[in-house]
């Protein structure tokens, strides 16, 4: 199977949240099992077929992170330089609006644009790719085509 990038920060949340789900989470269900169990007929206990479902949910979690955490290729952007790659933080401006952005390359687990985090597979990031401060970029977005300069590249 193919390795999955990923930064050691996060690697380190998909621990993290691995290890909550097996000590508090699976533990917890199990226990609003067991006691919607002693409400009497489960065909009908909402309880049951609740904490049923939710115990479904965490088991398939618990299963999904296990097999991302042991495919994963922890990568140190720290250790890096140079031209845009995985891991590196990058300063944008929009050359249309002037807007500065500033996003880091991450692997697809731990992306999250709110928190600037870029999927390494999302349309932005894939232009950026290999790109120098300087550079301009073209970028097809769902939201139409967008052109970006790179400012600033640093390996954090």
């Amino acid at each position: 199977m193919e390795k999955i990038p990923m930064t050691k920060t996060g690697f380190a949340a998909l621990e993290t949240e691995l290890k909550h789900l097996k000590s508090v989470e699976r533990p917890a269900i199990i226990q609003a099992i067991a006691e919607a169990r002693e409400l009497g007929d489960l065909s009908e206990n909402a309880e049951y077929h609740s904490a049923r479902e939710k115990q479904s949910f965490i088991e398939g979690r618990i299963k999904e992170l296990e097999g991302v955490i042991s495919l994963s290729d922890v990568i140190n952007p720290a250790s890096l330089n140079g031209a845009i790659k995985f891991g590196a933080t990058v300063t944008l401006v929009d050359e249309d609006t002037d807007e500065e952005k500033v996003w880091q390359i991450v692997g697809e687990y731990e992306a999250n644009i709110e928190k600037g985090l870029l999927n390494i597979k999302s349309p932005i990031a894939r232009a950026l790719i290999g790109k120098e401060e300087g550079d301009s970029v073209e970028v097809r977005t769902p939201g139409g085509e967008r052109s970006y300069e790179v400012l600033k590249i640093e390996y954090i």
